[in-house]
């Protein structure tokens, strides 16, 4: 099977990269430099020469505060290059995987989130990112839309990394608690897109660790498993203002695994222990 991921240098992508190749699987990956998805003739004429089976699409704009005064960048990127990226995947006959995130939402539920839940995006970033689902629904027959959150792993930067760095640096640390999700690890992420695109359950799927936490709650978690001894404070959203506006509340409800018959995503704190011992 050819399998054909964009943004293969990112985070998710890295580790898709390695997942497939260890699995035999023939994987052409992309990064940006060898891939520019806003341009429609370079994206036909890539994925046409290879003629993949799927096309895992985790190429995107993520500078979330930044996209704030940048709209035309995010939009290019997550809405344009992921229509672009759809068309040529339908003409191909590939399935494809798009990964979306939590911030579809605007964060105002008390109940987790499921697949059919209403999206409302409150940032620029979540309305680049859902603008790139509505072309995938509208421009392919054969997709799996993989919403994800809190995403962290070896590679790239994120919020475990940040914390063990700041944790060299300072003995206190601030992190607010007024923000509720589910951490998710990136081999888990990309264990689960593998068993997705092997079948034809097609869909949208919110795929994260099990469980949910704040992000006051992570830290502390992380500096535990790590054995690190650092005072953590919890402040406000309000405290730390920011650009784009975060969901207050994104915690997911795995309903498409579980109606689908995918097996459960591991808890989260499971799967931070298993990466820092990686680490």
């Amino acid at each position: 099977m050819k399998v054909v991921v964009t943004g293969a240098k990112g985070q998710l992508g890295t580790d898709l990269v390695h997942l497939l190749s260890d699995r035999g699987y023939a994987v052409y990956g992309y990064r940006r430099e060898e891939l520019d998805i806003t341009n429609f003739d370079q994206v036909k004429q890539v994925i046409s020469e290879v003629n993949p089976d799927v096309v895992i699409h985790a190429a995107a704009y993520t500078k979330v505060d930044l996209a704030e005064s940048e709209p035309d960048q995010a939009f290019s990127i997550n809405a344009y290059g992921t229509r672009n990226v759809a068309i040529v995947s339908e003409t191909v006959g590939a399935k494809l995987v798009y990964i979306s995130t939590d911030y579809v939402f605007d964060g105002t539920a008390n109940v987790p989130y499921h697949e059919f839940a209403p999206t409302n995006p409150l940032s620029v970033y979540g309305k680049s990112k859902l603008a790139g689902e509505q072309f995938v629904r509208d421009l392919h027959s054969k997709f799996f839309i993989v919403r994800t959150s809190w995403v962290y792993g070896k590679h790239g930067n994120n919020f475990v990394k940040t914390m063990l760095k700041l944790a060299q640096e300072r003995d206190e640390l601030m992190v607010v608690h007024d923000q509720v999700g589910c951490p998710t690890y990136t081999v888990d992420l990309a264990n689960c897109i593998l068993e997705l695109v092997q079948t034809e359950r097609y869909g949208i799927y919110h795929v994260s660790n099990s469980g949910y936490c704040s992000w006051y709650e992570f830290a502390k978690a992380i500096f535990e498993e790590a054995g690190i001894k650092v005072k953590v404070n919890p402040c406000t959203t309000k405290d730390f203002p920011r650009p784009a506006p975060r969901p207050a509340y994104s915690v997911f409800d795995h309903m498409a695994l579980r109606l689908n018959g995918f097996k459960a995503m591991s808890n989260w704190r499971d799967s931070l222990r298993v990466f820092l011992g990686k680490l």
